[in-house]
């Protein structure tokens, strides 16, 4: 029997593309609210209620009021906003985060999806703080662009109204709300120096973190970043680390194209380093409309739901 799919907000960015990703699967229907009910709160609640699994597309107070709605103990949640994402009780659904994170999504209820910018800096960073190659007290700066999709509906309509800036920083209050995240699951004792930006591409995203080599605990080098990182993630089907240094990926030998993993919920995580200068660069290269938004979505569900493995 197929398993029953709700989306809440699958008029937004996010719950299209989940809806995409779920179209023509046998193994599940995606049920709907009436079109004439869908300003119906007792429908919404009923919908919320009567399926195994909800996909919170919503803002932060929305989805809280939902969560609310659900009296069904046996209704699963995954939560695309920013309200749980370091909230008790909450799994935090970046299924390769650690080597029995997937297990631990599986067996959740309630699942905070990962933000976009978080998932590239957490992939890069938590398993070199884990592995004591980087201090937990280290003070990081991020910066990252994605592609203007990743501003929802609103900065869509600006970039292709034609109105856009070809490229934009953003957050300069220093306060973006990944920031919460991207300390806790990073094991970090700071927040990080956040420079987001958005650039005239419609998806894509890079997220790089610039090191000193005298930063690393007891003089490691990159190298031993690079390994920590390899032996990580070695068989995640999703997350593929590059070769040190890897030039084969940089589009005319010098360009690292933020697209290229556009339609996937895949990851690549780089190391680039100049050992005998002392520095390096980590560099996560992902589509923030897959594995970081509705691709991951999908594969925390499938965990959810025992169609993934755990």
């Amino acid at each position: 029997m197929s398993k029953r799919i709700f989306i809440d907000g699958a008029a937004g960015t996010t719950g299209l593309e989940v809806r995409d990703r779920l179209a023509n699967r046998p193994d599940l229907r995606v049920i709907e609210i009436d079109p004439d009910r869908r300003k119906d709160a007792a429908a919404r609640k009923a919908c919320l209620n009567d399926c195994d699994l909800v996909v919170l597309c919503l803002p932060d107070d929305a989805a809280r009021e939902a969560v609310g709605l659900i009296d069904n103990p046996d209704v699963k949640v995954i939560d695309a906003s920013t309200a749980h994402r370091t909230a008790p009780g909450w799994t935090y659904g970046f299924p390769e985060m650690t080597a029995d994170h997937a297990k631990a999504v599986a067996e959740s209820k309630r699942v905070s999806n990962p933000g976009c910018y978080p998932t590239g800096f957490i992939a890069l960073i938590r398993p070199l703080v884990a592995a004591g190659l980087l201090p937990a007290d280290a003070r990081l700066s991020i910066h990252a662009v994605s592609g203007y999709s990743g501003g929802g509906r609103q900065l869509i309509e600006v970039f292709e109204s034609g109105q856009g800036e070809p490229f934009g920083a953003y957050g300069l209050g220093l306060n973006h709300k990944h920031l919460p995240e991207m300390q806790q699951h990073g094991l970090l004792q700071h927040k990080p120096l956040f420079c987001p930006a958005v650039g005239d591409f419609h998806q894509g995203m890079l997220v790089s973190v610039p090191l000193h080599g005298a930063w690393l605990k007891e003089g490691a080098r990159f190298a031993e970043l690079h390994a920590a990182l390899e032996t990580h993630y070695f068989g995640q089907p999703c997350v593929t680390v590059h070769p040190l240094n890897d030039t084969s990926a940089l589009q005319r030998g010098a360009f690292l194209r933020p697209d290229a993993l556009n339609g996937t919920n895949h990851l690549e995580l780089f190391v680039f380093a100049n050992q005998d200068a002392g520095q390096g660069l980590l560099t996560a290269r992902l589509d923030n409309l897959g594995k970081g938004a509705s691709g991951q979505a999908v594969q925390c569900l499938e965990l959810m739901l025992g169609l993934g493995n755990a």
